[in-house]
C-alpha cells in the first residue's frame, strides 16, 4: 500500500483529480478505452466536478459505480442520480454511464442482466474507493449476509449484499474485480478514518474488508 497525505483537501482533491486524468489519458491512447469505476457519497464529489471538465475521450469511457443501493434513481439515495449531477455532464456527458440498477424488484433479478453489461468493460482501468469508519469499502460490509461470498477468489462479479449499516439492499461489485483493476486509489478524510485504516492493516478482509483491496492501492488522506 502507498500512502500519501496531504495539507488540506482541496488539494488532494485536485491531484486525485489529476492522477485519474493521466491514467485515463494513457488507456485512451493505449487501448482507445478505458473504465473509471467509482464510489457514490458525497466525500468524492469535488473530483468529480473537475472530471466532468477535463478534456478527455470521454465517448470511449465508461463509468461505472462500485456499488448501489437498491433505489430507483430518482431517489435522493441513489448513488447513479449522484452521478448524473457531478460526473457525466459537461465534457464528461458524453462518456458511458453502465447501470447497477434497473427497475426489478430485487437485486437478484436483475444481476445477470447487470453483470452483461459491465463485463465488457473490465480490467477496471481506474478505480476509486471509499472507506467507512467500519472499514467497509463498496457495498462489502463488515456483518453483510453474503461478505465471504463476495471476498472469495471466486466470487462472481456483482452480489447483492445485505447489513444491518447497509441500509437497503445493494449491488456490489466483488472483490476479484476490485482487485484486478490496473490503479487502485481510495479516498479517506479525517482522522477518524486514518485510525480506522490503521486497524483494517491488523485484521482479515472478514473483520476489515477494505483489507481486500490496499496491498495495491494508493490511499490518500486529508484531515
Amino acid at each position: 500500500m502507498n500512502f500519501e497525505a496531504y495539507p488540506d483537501r482541496d488539494l488532494m482533491f485536485l491531484q486525485v483529480s489529476s492522477l485519474i486524468t493521466g491514467q485515463l489519458a494513457d488507456f485512451l491512447r493505449r487501448e482507445g478505452r478505458a473504465s473509471l469505476c467509482v464510489p457514490g457519497g458525497t466525500t468524492p464529489g469535488p473530483i468529480f466536478d473537475t472530471l466532468s471538465g477535463v478534456d478527455l475521450d470521454w465517448a470511449q469511457v465508461a463509468v461505472f459505480l462500485n456499488d448501489e443501493r437498491w433505489v430507483p434513481e430518482d431517489s435522493p439515495r441513489s448513488n447513479t442520480r449522484l452521478l448524473r449531477e457531478r460526473l457525466v455532464r459537461g465534457r464528461a456527458a458524453q462518456a458511458r454511464l453502465v447501470p447497477l440498477y434497473m427497475p426489478a424488484e430485487s437485486p437478484e433479478a436483475a444481476l445477470e442482466a447487470l453483470s452483461d453489461g459491465l463485463r465488457p468493460h473490465l480490467p477496471i482501468s481506474v478505480l476509486l474507493l471509499g472507506m467507512g469508519t467500519d472499514m467497509h469499502t463498496a457495498s462489502l460490509f463488515p456483518g453483510a449476509d453474503r461478505l465471504a461470498e463476495a471476498l472469495a477468489p471466486d466470487a462472481p462479479l456483482l452480489l447483492p449484499m445485505r447489513a444491518e449499516a447497509a441500509g437497503e439492499p445493494r449491488v456490489t461489485i466483488t472483490a476479484p474485480a476490485l482487485q484486478a483493476a490496473f490503479n487502485i486509489h481510495v479516498l479517506i478524510t479525517g482522522q477518524e478514518k486514518r485510525d480506522a485504516l490503521e486497524r483494517a492493516m491488523t485484521l482479515s478482509p472478514i473483520e476489515a474488508p477494505i483489507r481486500a483491496v490496499l496491498d495495491n492501492a494508493t490511499v490518500h488522506w486529508a484531515e
